[in-house]
């Protein structure tokens, strides 16, 4: 069973996915309680790959009102939970020039906080335009021939 917390929807415009990863989260108990009320924001996160490990940045898991004093950082750097192999492709992949560790959606799968990772190369503003320009064609196409397909029938 998979509980969908947060998705990055800029991610797939701002970046071309090549590959994806699940990791899971290392997370304090005030995190998790607030991760399963929905208060996750992943739109300036990033992953880096140091010492071996794999650091979430940039993800703000929003404070867990009723911890109060128990609660952390807001957008301190999380570990992330990846196997030996995973970790040493990722770091031949991020020290190739332009490519990219972002996440894609945290959810909850078998009760455990996950993170989905994607590898990805930036994309320039051309490639963003005609994307758009591919899409409005597509839309006006199918409305142009649902449009036809309809005054046919009548």
């Amino acid at each position: 069973m998979v509980k969908q917390v947060a998705t990055n929807r800029k991610a797939r415009h701002n970046y071309t996915i090549e590959e994806t990863f699940e990791a899971g989260i290392v997370l304090v108990g005030s995190e998790v309680k607030s991760l399963r009320q929905g208060g996750c924001s992943l739109d300036d996160g990033f992953a880096v790959v140091k010492d071996g490990e794999v650091i979430l940045r940039g993800v703000r898991i929003a404070p867990y009102k009723q911890a109060s004093m128990f609660n952390v950082e807001p957008d301190r750097d999380r570990r992330l939970l990846l196997h030996r192999r995973e970790i040493a492709r990722l770091t031949g992949k991020v020290k190739e020039r332009g490519y990219t560790l972002v996440p894609l959606r945290v959810y909850f799968k078998h009760g455990f906080a996950k993170v989905e990772l994607g590898l990805g190369r930036g994309k320039k503003l051309y490639d963003k335009r005609r994307k758009l320009r591919e899409e409005d064609e597509r839309r006006r196409t199918d409305a142009a021939l649902k449009r036809y397909a309809r005054g046919q029938r009548v």
